[in-house]
């Protein structure tokens, strides 16, 4: 596990391995912790994304989903994070991950603000959640979606990593999303349920 979360870091010239010791002031807000490399390649294996494909990283910390999305379809992803080291940190990454990719500016962006104040453009249509926060500030970033969804119609997915009984819940009874695949840890799925992707759909 530390040779791949190494191995991936280093090919994409950021730095985003270790524990994260900062915590949140609000308890709306979870503790900030990657995706581990070995379950976003078993993810992506299983769902590609698209090169058209407009991405947003809730809680992207140091932006580790941002760059590995566009190394590998080179998607749009832009990462929310509020809080400012992070943000920083994330900024440090983008910096590196482009001297080594040339790439438009517009592709990988970073956005320092809280969840529910990121005004959801026409062209998102997937949304990335580790667990970031708790199912009151879901259910508002949810409803922003629905609304852009009203105004300029399209496929939205939702990828969950870690997902909460109350953000499923939230999702099955209280929205149109349907659940299309489940992407099971299989060396963890068995002692730990949490670790899976749920991957939701709206108008797909």
């Amino acid at each position: 596990m530390k040779d791949k979360e190494q191995y991936y870091d280093q090919l994409l010239n950021i730095h985003t391995a270790g524990v994260q010791k900062i915590f949140n002031s609000s308890s709306h807000y979870h503790r900030y912790e990657p995706t581990p490399y070995s379950a976003l390649e078993l993810l992506f294996n299983e769902y590609p994304l698209k090169e058209g494909d407009s991405v947003i990283d809730f809680g992207c910390g140091k932006g580790r989903l941002n760059f590995l999305i566009h190394h590998m379809f080179n998607a749009s992803v832009a990462g929310i994070e509020m809080n400012k080291t992070f943000y920083q940190e994330a900024m440090d990454n983008l910096s590196s991950y482009y001297k080594i990719n040339k790439i438009p500016l517009e592709k990988i962006r970073f956005i320092r603000c809280l969840a529910e104040e990121y005004p959801i453009s026409s062209a998102d249509n997937v949304f990335y959640f580790f667990n970031p926060f708790s199912v009151q500030i879901f259910m508002k970033v949810i409803n922003h979606i629905l609304l852009s969804v009203e105004e300029t119609p399209r496929g939205i997915t939702l990828i969950l990593y870690f997902a909460s009984d109350d953000y499923i819940f939230y999702l099955e009874n209280d929205t149109a999303f349907q659940l299309k695949q489940e992407v099971r840890l299989p060396d963890l799925y068995e002692s730990v349920p949490y670790e899976r992707f749920l991957i939701y759909t709206l108008n797909d």
